[in-house]
């Protein structure tokens, strides 16, 4: 028994100095794997014009996942009339908020962390839900992604980006 318990001991000690260490070094995310924390300068001022985006591929989002840990994830945005949009593709068959983590999370928290190059953004998501909103920014977001495709029967959940 001593020794399942110092066993156990060790096991916690080691993986509450991955987490330390994970927390020093951000483990930011991959185009293929998600990480936990981003890391970057802060802005706190507002922003007006998220245009200057239209120049960026990927961003990265971090959301508060259920488990304690911050969970993020690289993904696409757009700009339309000054505003950000972010976005999340639907195999058929899923339906908003599950099938996506980052979706789940926001779906219970929309606060969020925003990773634009070196900058971070903390901002509140909100879905749009407007149809002739959603259509001028889906058409704004195959203008910047010309060779993305929607997978057959799939659908897009767009999120629009507000400040806290």
């Amino acid at each position: 028994m001593k020794t399942l318990l110092k066993v156990v001991g060790v096991i916690l000690i080691c993986l509450v100095l991955l987490l330390i260490v994970a927390r020093i070094t951000g483990l930011e995310p991959t185009t293929r794997r998600p990480g936990l924390w981003l890391k970057g300068e802060l802005v706190t001022t507002p922003v007006s014009d998220w245009s200057f985006t239209d120049k960026v591929q990927n961003i990265q989002i971090q959301t508060n996942s259920s488990y304690l840990l911050p969970h993020s994830v690289t993904i696409d945005c757009v700009s339309y009339k000054g505003r950000l949009y972010l976005f999340s593709f639907y195999a058929a068959g899923l339906t908003y908020p599950h099938g996506r983590s980052w979706n789940e999370d926001v779906a219970r928290d929309p606060h969020v962390r925003i990773k634009i190059e070196d900058k971070l953004y903390d901002r509140t998501l909100a879905l749009a839900n407007d149809p002739a909103e959603q259509d001028a920014v889906h058409e704004a977001t195959f203008k910047k992604y010309p060779d993305l495709k929607l997978p057959p029967g799939g659908m897009i959940v767009l999120f629009r980006v507000l400040d806290n």
